[in-house]
């Protein structure tokens, strides 16, 4: 049996967060390239939501569940204009399409609505990952 090592630092999280979204990002692509669109929806959420999560972990912060890990998101770093609120609306956005995605019966997944999701996802996952680098380098000094 493996043992899985448990220490690390708040930035080896982030940085472990920011490789999960881009994982995720991967996924969505591979499936929107065989068809796949709610599949691809979901896998864009998730890039999203792993991105967010990463940004969280610099201030000690974690949430389990979505609704509270966006809330906090857009209120401690959309509404003081951390990351534009644009972007805020693009994750509520795809959480909306997502849900729709995994849940609604009737709901067909489109080619746009999943282009949409992945646009937003590579979006994120990139001012993210400049943000959380930005803050990784000025804590080291």
């Amino acid at each position: 049996m493996t043992q899985r090592n448990e220490e690390g630092t708040i930035y080896d999280l982030c940085l472990y967060r920011i490789d999960i979204s881009k994982q995720d990002l991967a996924s969505a692509r591979l499936l929107f390239d065989n068809d796949d669109y709610r599949g691809a929806n979901n896998r864009a959420y998730y890039a999203i939501f792993h991105a967010i999560n990463a940004v969280h972990s610099l201030d000690g912060r974690s949430f389990k569940r979505h609704k509270d890990a966006i809330s906090n998101f857009n209120k401690q770093y959309v509404k003081t204009s951390v990351f534009e609120r644009s972007l805020g609306r693009k994750i509520s956005d795809a959480e909306e399409i997502r849900h729709a995605s995994d849940y609604d019966e009737f709901y067909i997944a489109t080619r746009e609505d999943a282009e949409k999701q992945i646009a937003s996802a590579e979006e994120l996952i990139g001012v993210v990952e400049e943000y959380c680098k930005k803050r990784i380098e000025e804590a080291k000094d």
